[in-house]
């Protein structure tokens, strides 16, 4: 059978995708996008995926991407498709994921004539791509609609066969350009991109003619460049006493663990991490909040002690809010931030930016230097030692809550799985606790919205090998319900659903709460249940609602890999935020 498109712009498409190893390729549902949908679908190279929701689309895309660390592509129709794509390029953007958005359009002169399915296409997501190319549609395809249309400009009403071909040729040499030119930044800058593919009827063509193309792949690799004097840099670094390091979202392995040894082997030197910074070691604090948050609450100097004189950050986003407070509050006398691509100022004192990987910086900046001697270390773990002690006492005695739900599961849960968490609630319940060794972590949270935690999930899901889990609370769960709206979810894909009847976090948040209008506005209170949505979606459901049934039926729920499991543990609503505000009391107001 015929194989390509066509249409030249679209077979050109396919086929620069292939040629830049863009293997996976989500496709929704559309007839405008019918030449880059069965180009995709007529080559073995590809992995195909039909999803029918545009935004849960996108985050199972982005999903994918952020396991493979290559593009992943995202192909729609005309029209307001486009647009639900949005939040999913927001995050890929803030959180260096590589997606492919490859949009089919209306022909320019069809655009705000008053023809349905159209919308202004070009620039729709300008501030939050690394490239976009609005590309040429071709004049030797239907050349005949072409030319009888008053409204288009591409070529003269008496156009000859020489001219024509004339014409497509520069438009070829230019579409071929701006494809390269838009897949090699996806690649180099790991982000999203936009290509927009204006096409006209006919659209179901397919052909085994190929367009001519000078195929030809440059992506640089990131260079590593300093702005700065790193030897005075790694001199400062080894005279300072009192050095915090703060690792934010990473994916595994990123820094060797020999090179988190030395960090944590020098007494200076104080490593704070969370769960998706996906960095372990004895000597880190990786629940930051269970240092933070006491602290804040003491008045006996313990925020002057712990204040370090230099900043060292790694990574992405990090969750915590109070360790930003007490950093804008304390400053440190220098802020430096490791990344190839980005330094953002978190903590209003940035003052340099090393744009190469941590890894590199860590193997530079530990190469013939003496430690300095120093009890910081060793002071700053002794009072989140003391915390984390006397918080045992109080986790000890528990109700049945959001805090217990999560104390559980961090004690539960096997080893070697892959996380997937959603905002909100689930995430900041996440950092209290020690997990399992060898878990990997993830959460969206380079805009950190609730807006496609389980299609997220479930596209990351197709890649890792690891059996994957997904912790959600209710408003995220039933917010992207569409991300179940697919057929490759894996038998062993789990979700634990923490339902508290509404956006539990705003009680924790200033506010007058058990109000009309709080309940209804800012909490959402609900009465619903995941029941019939996982029966929708041919998932096995279990529902808890006390800690006694949560251990009778957990282990039968870790067991079940014959198909998609869904556990729902619902809380009591007006306890929760009490159970956590009284846990940091608890540990401000006591010590060992």
């Amino acid at each position: 059978m015929p194989s390509y498109p066509t249409i030249p712009l679209a077979q050109t498409v396919v086929r620069m995708c292939e040629h830049y190893e863009i293997e996976h390729i989500v496709i929704c549902a559309g007839s405008r996008n019918a030449p880059l949908t069965n180009g995709f679908v007529s080559q073995h190279f590809f992995k195909t995926y039909s999803i029918v929701d545009e935004r849960a689309a996108g985050f199972f895309a982005l999903g994918m991407a952020q396991q493979l660390k290559k593009p992943v592509a995202l192909v729609c129709t005309s029209g307001s498709a486009l647009l639900n794509f949005y939040p999913a390029v927001a995050e890929a953007y803030y959180s260096d994921i590589p997606l492919v958005v490859i949009s089919a359009d209306r022909m320019p002169h069809r655009i705000d004539i008053g023809d349905g399915q159209t919308i202004r296409q070009t620039g729709v997501f300008e501030p939050h791509l690394e490239a976009a190319a609005l590309l040429k549609p071709d004049v030797i395809h239907a050349t005949d609609i072409l030319i009888e249309n008053p409204m288009q400009e591409l070529l003269p009403q008496n156009a000859n066969q020489k001219e024509i071909e004339e014409i497509q040729q520069s438009l070829q040499g230019h579409n071929t350009a701006e494809v390269s030119r838009v897949l090699e930044q996806a690649i180099k800058a790991q982000g999203p991109v936009h290509l927009n593919v204006p096409m006209e009827e006919p659209l179901y063509g397919m052909t085994d003619e190929l367009v001519p193309l000078e195929l030809s792949r440059q992506v640089n690799e990131k260079s590593e460049q300093n702005s700065v004097d790193f030897e005075s840099s790694k001199k400062t670094w080894h005279h300072a006493s009192k050095k915090w390091v703060i690792v934010g979202q990473m994916p595994p392995g990123l820094i060797s663990q020999k090179l988190i040894n030395l960090l944590c082997q020098d007494p200076s030197v104080v490593v704070f991490t969370e769960t998706t910074s996906n960095v372990n070691h004895p000597r880190v604090i990786n629940s930051i909040d269970t240092l933070m948050a006491p602290v804040a609450l003491t008045e006996d100097g313990i925020e002057d002690q712990i204040a370090p004189e230099i900043l060292l950050t790694f990574g992405g986003m990090v969750v915590s809010k109070k360790i930003k407070f007490f950093l804008r509050k304390h400053a440190p006398r220098h802020h430096w931030h490791v990344d190839v691509k980005k330094a953002y100022n978190t903590y209003y004192c940035l003052d340099q930016h090393f744009k190469t990987t941590p890894q590199s910086f860590l193997e530079i900046l530990y190469s013939d230097s003496e430690v300095l001697s120093s009890k910081f270390q060793s002071d700053v773990l002794g009072v989140y030692e003391n915390f984390k002690k006397v918080g045992a006492d109080y986790l000890s005695k528990l109700p049945f809550s959001d805090l217990s739900v999560f104390k559980f599961l961090s004690r539960r849960l096997p080893q070697g799985l892959q996380i997937q968490l959603a905002n909100s609630s689930s995430i900041r319940y996440a950092q209290l606790f020690d997990w399992p060794n060898n878990t990997e972590f993830y959460c969206n949270r380079g805009t950190s919205g609730i807006d496609g935690s389980t299609a997220t999930a479930v596209g990351a899901a197709q890649i890792n090998s690891r059996p994957t889990v997904l912790i959600t609370g209710d408003l995220s769960f039933f917010y992207d319900i569409n991300g179940l709206w697919n057929e490759a979810i894996p038998k062993n894909f789990k979700i634990i659903l923490i339902n508290n009847q509404g956006g539990g976090i705003f009680r924790i948040l200033p506010g007058k709460k058990d109000t009309p209008e709080y309940d209804r506005y800012f909490e959402t209170v609900h009465q619903r249940d995941a029941k019939y949505v996982a029966k929708t979606f041919g998932i096995e459901y279990s529902r808890v609602r006390s800690s006694w049934k949560l251990k009778q039926k957990f282990s039968r729920f870790l067991k079940r890999n014959n198909k998609p499991q869904l556990l729902e543990i619902q809380t009591p609503r007006r306890q929760n935020d009490t159970v956590l505000l009284d846990y940091f009391k608890w540990m401000a107001e006591r010590k060992v």
